[in-house]
C-alpha cells in the first residue's frame, strides 16, 4: 500500500515563457475539447463496427467478436507503447499529436472502405451463403485499424496524465480539483458523445456509411486544431526517461542478489544517490531491496560512485517505482473481471439488438448502435447527481468535504456488472424464446427492453471504471502518471483479451459436447448466449469476493507523489 507522500514538480516542468499562467481549469478546457472530438470520432467507430463488419463485410458470429475485441484490446495495449515513448522520448504533448494524427489517417481509410465498394466483399443476397473478404481486402481493413490503435495508444496514456499535469498537487485546492478532473474528464466527452453520436450513427446505419464516418473523421481534425490552439497554456513536463527499462533492472538486479538478506536487524548498504526530486522509501516488497544493494562497491560502483552495470545495481528511487506498481496490480486484477462485462455490450450487445424489433412508433427504426447512448447517459447522469447534488448535500451534513471511497466506488461497480450480466441472460433468454415460438431470425421484443442492461454498464463503468482511473493515477508520482494511464488502458485490453479466451473456449467445448455451441454462427437464436451472460455474472461474483477480501487491501484514498 501507498504511503502518504507530499509532492513537488517545479523542476521538472517546462514552461513557455510567453504564457503568463499556464496550466489550471484555462488549459484544461482545450485537452477535454480535444478529448471530446478525439472520443467522437473513436467512439462513433467503436459503437457501430459490430453493425459495419456484418452489413458491408457480411462477417458474423465468433470471427466478428473476435475481430471486434482483438482490436479493441489492442488499442489499450498499444497505451503501453504510448507511455514508452512519452515518458523517455516525445514527452505528452507531443505523443498526443503524434496519436491524433494516427488515428486521423485510421478514420481516412475507414472512410475510404465505405465509399469505395471494390475494398469490400460484393452484397449479400442469399444469407448465411454471403461473400467473405478477400484477403487484400482484409488487409486494408486490418490497416485502418492499426493506425487507429497506433494512435489510440498515443492519446489514452497521456489525454489523462497531460491534464492532471496542469494541476499543482502540493496544494488542496489543486487535489481537489484534480479529483473533479476525472469526472468531469469523463461527464465532458460524454455529453457531447450523447449529442453528436445520435445524429453520426443514425447517419451511418440510415443514411450513407461514407458521410457517417467522413463526420468524425472531419471532428477529429478539428481536434487536432483545438488542441494546438491551446498550446501557450499548457504546463509541459520534460520527458525524463522510461521507467519501463528501470522496471526490469530492478527485477533482473534483485534475481541475481536473491541470496543475499535484506531482513531487519542486517546492515545494508544500498545505492541511494541524492535527488532533487525523489520517492520515499517504504517496506513493502522487501525482496526488490536486494536490487540497490551493494555488496561488492568496488565492482559494482565506479570512481564517481554510479552503477558500472545498470542491470547489476540499481538505487532505491528505481526500487520504489516498481514497488509503486506492483502496488496496483491487485486493484488490476479485479478491474480486468469487472471491464469484461462492459466490454459484452459492444458485441453480443449490438448482435441481440440487430435481431429484435426495432420499431419506435409507426415510422421510425432505431439503429442498434443507438443503445450504447443508454449506457454513457447512465455515467453522465450518475456523475452529474454525485458533483452537484450528493457532495454538496452530504459535505454540509457532515460538516467537510464528503465523498464516496474508492472502495465504495469500486465495489458498487462490481455489483453493477453482475447485475448487468444477469439482466442481460434474463433478456436473451425470453428474446430467443419469442423468436423461436414465431420462427423468426427476428424476435417480437423491442430492442428498448436493451436499455436497463445498457444503463448497468453505463454505471458499472461511472463507479468502478472512474475509480481505478484515479486510483492509478494517484498511486503513481507525477513523474509515472503517463504509466499509470498505461495500466488503466492495459486493464481494459487485458479484459478484451480474457473475453475473447473465454468466448473461444466456450465454443470449442459447447461444440464439441452438445448439438450446438452456445456461441457462434450469423443467428443467435440457434445459440444459447444468455448461458455465456451467466458465466460471465459468476466471474463477476467471484471477483467481488476476491476485491473485498483482498485487492480492497491495497486501495488507499491519498496521493503518492514525491519529496524534494
Amino acid at each position: 500500500m501507498a504511503n502518504n507522500i507530499h509532492s513537488s514538480s517545479a523542476s521538472t516542468v517546462e514552461q513557455d515563457p510567453s504564457a503568463k499562467k499556464p496550466g489550471g481549469w484555462r488549459a484544461i478546457k482545450y485537452i477535454l475539447g480535444n478529448e471530446t472530438f478525439e472520443k467522437l470520432a473513436s467512439m462513433s467507430l467503436i459503437s457501430n463496427i459490430t453493425v459495419y463488419l456484418q452489413t458491408n463485410y457480411n462477417l458474423g458470429g465468433v470471427l466478428l467478436v473476435n475481430i471486434v475485441t482483438i482490436w479493441s484490446g489492442s488499442s489499450n495495449i498499444t497505451s503501453l507503447l504510448g507511455a514508452f515513448v512519452s515518458d523517455a522520448y516525445l514527452g505528452r504533448f507531443r505523443t498526443l499529436l503524434v496519436g491524433s494524427i494516427a488515428s486521423l489517417l485510421g478514420m481516412l481509410i475507414m472512410t475510404l472502405t465505405a465509399g469505395i465498394h471494390q475494398l469490400r466483399p460484393s452484397s449479400c443476397s442469399d444469407p448465411p451463403n454471403c461473400p467473405q473478404p478477400q484477403g487484400w481486402q482484409f488487409c486494408v481493413l486490418f490497416a485502418a485499424l492499426t493506425l487507429l490503435s497506433i494512435g489510440a495508444g498515443g492519446i489514452r496514456p497521456c489525454n489523462i496524465a497531460f491534464g492532471a499535469d496542469q494541476f499543482d498537487t502540493t496544494t488542496e485546492k489543486g487535489r481537489a480539483q484534480l479529483e473533479s478532473f476525472f469526472n468531469w474528464w469523463y461527464f465532458s466527452f460524454t455529453v457531447a458523445l450523447v449529442v453528436v453520436l445520435t445524429g453520426v450513427v443514425y447517419i451511418q446505419t440510415n443514411v450513407s456509411w461514407v458521410l457517417g464516418f467522413a463526420i468524425p473523421t472531419a471532428c477529429l481534425a478539428f481536434s487536432i486544431t483545438l488542441f494546438l490552439l491551446g498550446r501557450r497554456c499548457y504546463i509541459y513536463i520534460k520527458p525524463a526517461g522510461s521507467v519501463f527499462s528501470d522496471m526490469a533492472k530492478v527485477v533482473v538486479a534483485a534475481c541475481r542478489k536473491r541470496c543475499f538478506s535484506v531482513e531487519p536487524g542486517c546492515e545494508h548498504n544500498y545505492y541511494d544517490p541524492p535527488l532533487m526530486i525523489k520517492l520515499k522509501r517504504t517496506n513493502r516488497f522487501k525482496c526488490l531491496d536486494r536490487a540497490a544493494l551493494i555488496t561488492e562497491p568496488s565492482h559494482e560502483l565506479q570512481e564517481q560512485g554510479t552503477p558500472k552495470n545498470g542491470w547489476r545495481l540499481c538505487s532505491l528511487q528505481q526500487v520504489e517505482q516498481l514497488k509503486c506498481l506492483i502496488a496496483i496490480l491487485p486493484v488490476c486484477v479485479s478491474g480486468i473481471a469487472c471491464f469484461i462485462s462492459m466490454d459484452q455490450q459492444n458485441t453480443f450487445g449490438i448482435l441481440q439488438a440487430i435481431q429484435m424489433n426495432k420499431s419506435v412508433g409507426p415510422h421510425f427504426k432505431m439503429p442498434p448502435a443507438w443503445m450504447n447512448i443508454t449506457s454513457m447517459l447512465a455515467l453522465s447522469l450518475w456523475i452529474l447527481i454525485y458533483e452537484r447534488l450528493y457532495i454538496p448535500v452530504a459535505t454540509k451534513i457532515a460538516g467537510k468535504v464528503k465523498r464516496l471511497t474508492l472502495q465504495q466506488r469500486i465495489k458498487t461497480g462490481i455489483v453493477m456488472s453482475i447485475l448487468c450480466m444477469l439482466v442481460a441472460g434474463s433478456v436473451e433468454k425470453r428474446r430467443r424464446e419469442l423468436a423461436l415460438k414465431h420462427d423468426s431470425f427476428v424476435s417480437p421484443m423491442s430492442l428498448l427492453i436493451l436499455l436497463p442492461q445498457y444503463a448497468l454498464s453505463g454505471l458499472t463503468e461511472a463507479f468502478a471504471a472512474v475509480a481505478i482511473m484515479e486510483f492509478f493515477t494517484n498511486q503513481m508520482p507525477e513523474s509515472m502518471r503517463t504509466v499509470a494511464g498505461a495500466a488503466f488502458f492495459l486493464s481494459l485490453s487485458v479484459a478484451s483479451y480474457v473475453s475473447s479466451l473465454v468466448i473461444n473456449i466456450i465454443h470449442r467445448v459447447t461444440k464439441r459436447t452438445g448439438n450446438s455451441p452456445w456461441l457462434g454462427g450469423h443467428d443467435l437464436n440457434k445459440n444459447r448466449l444468455d448461458y455465456y451472460y451467466y458465466i460471465i455474472a459468476g466471474l463477476g461474483a467471484v471477483n467481488f469476493v476476491y476485491f473485498s477480501f483482498f485487492a480492497s487491501h491495497f486501495v488507499v484514498n491519498t496521493t503518492v507523489a514525491e519529496t524534494g
